[in-house]
């Protein structure tokens, strides 16, 4: 498995939310609790989100990520 495949799954990486504003959304909409293995898993999908959004905007001819890159 790659780094990208890697932090892909939630295996690594820096958190690239902000924790106390994801966890203050989560008991403010539903009154749940939230896990910090939560904080993991969402950067994991922000990761997949991001890396397909460059893709989109280099295969566009830019080098900025724009609204639109993000499908």
């Amino acid at each position: 498995m790659t780094m990208s495949e890697e932090q892909t799954a939630g295996g690594g990486g820096d958190v690239l939310v902000v924790a106390s504003k994801l966890k203050k959304y989560i008991k403010e909409s539903s009154g749940l609790n939230t896990s910090d293995k939560v904080l993991e898993v969402i950067s994991a999908k922000v990761r997949q989100i991001a890396d397909q959004a460059v893709a989109n905007a280099k295969s566009d001819g830019r080098k900025t990520v724009m609204d639109r890159d993000i499908t």
